[in-house]
């Protein structure tokens, strides 16, 4: 019993400590945005309940009896004046599920809700599910859509790899109750899809990625564009790519859309992730791009390169050299928050604004996708800077 006590009041102390340590930005940095210290969620953010049994009686040595490996890839919404994350939690045995965590300012003191949600299954359960984007749309629901992963049946005898993705559509009025719709049809596999916040013409639009299988894109890829007619029986049935792959850039093999975009008076501002192979494997890094306010699928701007990209102890985790990112939430005044996940591992903010990141965008030069025209990119600002007294 003493024992039982001892490391019960030690623990939730540390917890308490991690949930309400102060997060502090990290300068200096680049003017685009602001890195956060700390991260503002990881597996230790999760309740202790979650983790422990509480009685004495059935667990004497006090012994984690729910381990909890992750928390990433989180979905976000600014709801009744609260920051919250829809996050991927990853329990030790691979299992991901998804849990409402909300913050007071954006930054720090995320604290779980008490459940997990509980998600409806489809006649055909998927053995994971992951990565939900979260879109308060125009039509009064809050949608969340999410990877839906299974076995893939028709895999050779022994082959407990391959997998089949398919993109699963939630609605909810309050976080806490969903109603599970019919997965999207799609000629192609579907594991990043994003719905977009408004009606185009009387349609809903998504943002989907194309692929030939569960991990190579194959002829696929691209951040596509597709219009459904009726969301509750979503299909894709024509698509166009409005964001391409290109040879030899950030965005190489894969890319994808994170959250929702954003709506702002030059154009809507999208953030995405692009995947690269290198000798260290794959690397994952977010980009931004704009496109037309009045015809969203038409490509506005992209400036070169990625945007974030892991940095030190980022570039750490269970699945290194990755960034990701699902969700942001832009406030009344501006001020952009942008979450983003480090080697599927845990959760980070960094802090922008609206205005920052428009004139990043539009003001930052395109990929030449050569070596010369990167050089005659640097050379124009070098002159321009040489000519100016400070």
């Amino acid at each position: 019993m003493d024992l039982f006590k001892k490391r019960l009041e030690e623990i939730t102390n540390e917890h308490e400590k991690l949930v309400t340590r102060k997060n502090e930005a990290s300068f200096p940095d680049n003017g685009i945005f602001e890195r956060f210290k700390y991260p503002v969620l990881t597996g230790t953010h999760t309740p202790i309940f979650w983790r422990y049994d509480l009685s004495p009686e059935t667990n004497p040595y006090f012994m984690e009896r729910f381990g909890i490996a992750c928390v990433f890839n989180a979905g976000a919404i600014k709801w009744k004046g609260k920051y919250v994350l829809a996050v991927r939690v990853e329990g030790n045995d691979r299992k991901s599920f998804f849990a409402i965590a909300e913050s007071p300012n954006g930054v720090d003191n995320f604290r779980f809700w008490d459940y997990p949600i509980t998600m409806p299954e489809t006649e055909n359960p998927a053995t994971n599910v992951y990565d939900m984007r979260l879109t308060a749309h125009e039509d009064g629901w809050i949608y969340g859509i999410f990877c839906a992963e299974r076995k893939d049946p028709n895999a050779p005898a022994g082959d407990l790899s391959s997998a089949v993705a398919t993109a699963a559509i939630a609605r909810t009025k309050d976080l806490i109750a969903w109603e599970r719709l019919p997965d999207l049809k799609s000629k192609s596999q579907q594991r990043n899809v994003v719905l977009h916040p408004e009606f185009v013409n009387g349609k809903y639009a998504l943002y989907t990625r194309p692929q030939d299988s569960f991990i190579d894109a194959g002829s696929g890829g691209g951040i596509g564009w597709a219009l459904v007619d009726d969301i509750t029986h979503a299909e894709v049935k024509a698509e166009k790519i409005l964001n391409a792959r290109h040879y030899h850039t950030i965005k190489e093999l894969k890319n994808g859309e994170g959250p929702h975009p954003l709506k702002t008076a030059k154009g809507w501002l999208h953030l995405a992730h692009g995947v690269r192979p290198c000798a260290a494997g794959l690397r994952y890094v977010l980009y931004l791009y704009m496109t037309d306010l009045e015809q969203p699928d038409k490509l506005i701007a992209e400036p070169a390169g990625h945007f974030l990209a892991p940095l030190e102890a980022e570039r750490v985790g269970d699945v290194s050299n990755v960034l990701f990112s699902n969700g942001w939430i832009a406030d009344d005044d501006g001020t952009v928050y942008i979450y983003y996940a480090s080697c599927d591992t845990r959760m980070h903010v960094a802090v922008s604004s609206v205005d920052r990141l428009v004139d990043y965008c539009l003001n930052t030069a395109p990929d030449g996708y050569r070596s010369a025209t990167s050089v005659q990119t640097l050379v124009a600002l070098i002159d321009k800077n040489k000519k100016i007294n400070l």
